[in-house]
């Protein structure tokens, strides 16, 4: 930013916006804007792939069909793998925004029970005042882990949240419980996860955000080929429809600015 000295905007193709100065860009009057409510849908549908292929192990099925396995069976089906529905189940979900929102609403079709962490993530006492989504309730982020049947990531990454899913947190779930993360690949200690998956604390996980990327020098989660992960490269938000609107929302951006009426700055 220093060295940028005619810079007088920043468009993110992302709404985090944890890989920008926010401060030294204010400091020299830089506008910094974000895109938001672009890529819901796509991301809703990638948090229940993920756990869909988790709850139903089509990993683990698919080894044993490319195995003979089905061929040799003496049964019509193979039932190797124990498949739970999600009706009936509680999602916990950490971040209520947009994409929290969205992925609620889909849980709540499936008939699942919805759950939301408490701002902060590390109160201990619920909100007093209800939630404005009907049917959500509102837990503190230690209570969350201990009901929910799958914790779903969806806040942003910053000095409060790095790591927020770490060996406690991890212990605190239950042994059968999901992860799923598609939201920062910081707000999960990966090491704690990889000793959580291959000691059973808990059941599996579905990470589409990792600490580096691209991986230039490798990710535990990737060298880990657990058959209890899933690791996808960061694609939950990249369905073409979504790609065609981050584009029309940074151009939205671009010119609010230009006609001097910026909008979605992030660091005013």
């Amino acid at each position: 930013l220093a060295a940028a000295n005619r810079l007088k905007l920043i468009c993110l193709a992302a709404t985090g916006t944890d890989n920008i100065a926010l401060d030294s860009a204010r400091q020299r009057g830089i506008a910094v804007c974000n895109i938001r409510d672009y890529c819901t849908p796509s991301v809703v549908q990638h948090v229940f792939a993920l756990i869909l292929a988790l709850t139903h192990h089509l990993n683990e099925y698919r080894t044993l069909l490319n195995q003979g396995a089905w061929s040799d069976s003496p049964q019509f089906c193979l039932l190797d793998f124990p498949i739970r529905e999600l009706t009936g189940k509680t999602i916990g979900i950490v971040g209520l925004g947009s994409l929290g929102k969205g992925v609620a609403s889909a849980a709540q079709t499936f008939g699942m029970t919805v759950a939301a962490a408490e701002l902060p993530y590390h109160a201990t006492q619920p909100r007093k005042n209800g939630d404005a989504l009907a049917g959500i309730r509102r837990l503190a982020f230690s209570e969350l882990l201990n009901v929910a049947d799958i914790i779903s990531l969806h806040c942003p990454l910053n000095d409060q949240t790095r790591h927020l899913i770490d060996v406690q947190a991890l212990r605190s779930m239950r042994t059968d419980a999901l992860l799923i993360n598609t939201a920062r690949g910081g707000l999960v200690n990966s090491l704690a996860l990889i000793d959580a998956l291959r000691d059973g604390r808990i059941a599996g996980a579905g990470i589409d955000v990792l600490d580096q990327e691209p991986l230039v020098d490798g990710d535990p989660l990737i060298e880990a080929q657990l058959d209890n992960l899933i690791v996808t490269p960061h694609i939950a938000w990249a369905a073409v429809e979504a790609r065609q609107r981050a584009l029309l929302c940074i151009a939205e951006n671009i010119d609010a600015f230009l006609n001097d009426r910026p909008i979605n700055v992030v660091n005013a």
